[in-house]
């Protein structure tokens, strides 16, 4: 090879491409670890109502590794998904110095199985509320359909002016409503809204008239439902 002047002449090329790419590495690597592109600002894109700024304070000073170019940015966002009521965060780079953070907050729908809370997208999270909230219960793998269920059935019941104030899903299958004049609906595990259905459409006409609240209804019956009135004063 070396009495090859075209050989020599293609390794010395090969040589000198490999010097320009290892000087232009180190030149990048210095360039970009230089004090001038130390992150100097991470600005929340809009404030938070729920999540506490002095929360995502700490993440930033405690959490945030590297400058500019070198930053996790992966890891920031998952550092910021671990506090109170944040749902979803984006993180971005604003050259020279800066990170745009983005947090979507949690919306609580409800209180769930009596220690945590529900999203509106049906997702549990574990948070602090002191909302005056309803009360959804069931396996934690039934959550969306719980609370999907949960907004159908208050569409239903708009017409009798009557909200759902507890919901809950049995491990069985069996789902069971409390309204917010405290009357107690079972649905059973099948044609749920053709049940309620059925009783949203006699309510007004025929039960409403008798102008006592009632306790409890069963819905379960294929061609009716049964109900339970007040005791009468004197009694039990």
């Amino acid at each position: 090879m070396w009495d090859d002047p075209r050989a020599l002449r293609k390794l010395s090329n090969a040589l000198f491409a490999i010097a320009v790419a290892l000087l232009a590495f180190g030149v990048l690597h210095y360039a970009i670890h230089l004090p001038l592109f130390a992150l100097r600002t991470v600005q929340l894109q809009s404030p938070p109502q729920r999540v506490a700024e002095a929360d995502v304070a700490w993440v930033v000073r405690n959490e945030l590794r590297g400058n500019f170019f070198t930053v996790d940015l992966e890891q920031v966002r998952r550092d910021l998904e671990r506090l109170p009521w944040v749902r979803k965060v984006d993180v971005r780079r604003h050259f020279p110095w800066q990170l745009d953070v983005a947090l979507e907050e949690q919306v609580a729908l409800a209180h769930w199985n009596g220690t945590r809370l529900l999203n509106t997208y049906g997702e549990i999270f574990a948070a602090t509320s002191e909302q005056s909230l309803p009360e959804l219960s069931g396996p934690d793998a039934a959550a969306a359909e719980v609370a999907q269920r949960y907004t159908r059935f208050n569409e239903m019941l708009a017409p009798l002016k009557q909200q759902v104030a507890q919901l809950s899903l049995s491990p069985r299958g069996a789902w069971e409503l409390r309204l917010q004049d405290g009357m107690v609906m079972e649905l059973g595990r099948e044609q749920m809204e053709q049940r309620l259905a059925r009783f949203v459409a006699v309510y007004p006409y025929s039960l409403a008239a008798m102008q006592v609240p009632l306790r409890y209804v069963d819905l379960r019956y294929r061609n009716g439902f049964a109900v339970s009135l007040p005791a009468a004063r004197g009694q039990g």
